[in-house]
């Protein structure tokens, strides 16, 4: 019997390490399998004019207080109801399933993980005023991960999305007032293209205040022209851009870079081996490196996301030579530590005080003008 049993636990161990090296050789494959739609696409239709002046297509807006979770804060701050600067923010893909291209609005589990986001993201914001969030039809996380014209349609119509939701938030909130432009992942990078159609080269480029496309890598001789907004290079300037992708040490940016490296900038040039836009959000500058010290406090959330507390002092931050931003050993903040010690699901928390006052010392230059 103790022999049986012993080989029973010799199968498992070798069952567990056979495991672990098909994850390390095929870890790319599995998660393609994994999270790839094998549907065909489904053709989304056009949202109706003004489809966005129903604020049932809106987490967050003038208006919505209830369950409202850009407004949520950790214990010693509040958020603002000023009026004076407009808050745009498009959250990071939430839907993770392969049954459909793009997100159902009607998906509660992705709705849902999209409130967590906001809550720990988008909250950086609210001191600032009401934040104006869309729900829309986003692509599903597979999209990344695949190079089928399927997945460039999803992401044409998650945008398609996104513009119709901006052009409604330009139309309501007056023609002076400042505008605030943020976002993580996949509502970044529909961001940089808004900001290529309807910012570059436009008069609404100077009500801009500052953009935080965070969790997106941006080319900053491929991309950043055509945006129409310069990299922020002070803490105090206005009228600028920034993003950063937060990876503990060793970083493996292969996934990120292999990627990039394959595409075509806005400027219709390869983006191979150029640098990306890398914003120290500890110092408000860009390629530079601060120590942990300088890091006025972390949110690092609790099991279930509801809640979160403040580290002072937890991580440091720099800037390489690539454009990733490196934070030393990894910390402890969850368990959505992505391959390669990439923290992209942390890119905001990381740094959740340092962000709060640089959108604030931003606003109030840009007031003061």
């Amino acid at each position: 019997m103790v022999r049986k049993f012993l080989y029973i636990i010799a199968f498992l161990i070798v069952l567990a390490i056979g495991a672990r090296i098909a994850w390390e050789v095929y870890e790319e494959d599995l998660i393609r399998w994994y999270t790839v739609p094998k549907t065909a696409f489904e053709e989304q239709a056009p949202v109706t004019a003004n489809a966005y002046a129903d604020k049932a297509l809106w987490f967050s807006r003038p208006g919505l207080t209830e369950d409202n979770a850009t407004r949520w804060t950790p214990e010693g701050y509040k958020p603002s109801d000023a009026t004076q600067v407009a808050v745009f923010y498009v959250h990071p893909t939430s839907y993770l399933k392969k049954d459909h291209w793009n997100a159902p609005l009607d998906d509660k589990e992705s709705q849902d993980r999209a409130r967590i986001f906001l809550r720990s993201q988008a909250s950086v914001f609210n001191g600032l005023g009401v934040i104006w969030a869309p729900r829309y039809r986003q692509a599903t996380f597979g999209v990344f991960l695949t190079d089928v014209d399927a997945a460039n349609r999803a992401l044409d119509a998650a945008y398609a999305d996104v513009l119709a939701a901006f052009d409604q938030f330009v139309s309501e909130i007056g023609t002076d007032a400042p505008i605030v432009i943020a976002g993580h992942s996949q509502g970044s990078l529909h961001l940089t293209r808004l900001m290529k159609e309807r910012v570059g080269g436009k008069p609404l480029a100077k009500r801009i205040v500052a953009a935080y496309l965070v969790g997106w890598p941006i080319s900053t001789t491929r991309d950043v022209t055509a945006m129409g907004l310069p990299v922020c290079n002070d803490p105090a300037q206005t009228g600028c851009l920034m993003s950063w992708q937060a990876f503990a040490e060793p970083a493996d940016t292969h996934l990120i870079t292999d990627v990039y490296d394959s595409t075509i900038g806005f400027d219709g040039q390869p983006r191979k081996d150029t640098a990306m836009v890398c914003t120290n959000p500890l110092t408000g500058t860009a390629k530079s490196q601060a120590a942990m010290d300088l890091n006025n406090g972390t949110l690092k959330p609790n099991a279930d996301l509801t809640d979160g507390t403040l580290i002072a002092g937890a991580v440091p931050a720099r800037c390489d030579d690539r454009g990733f931003l490196l934070i030393g050993d990894p910390p402890k903040m969850g368990q959505y530590v992505l391959p390669g010690n990439n923290y992209h699901v942390y890119d905001y928390p990381l740094f959740w005080v340092n962000v709060r006052q640089d959108a604030e010392r931003r606003t109030a230059a840009f007031l003061q003008r």
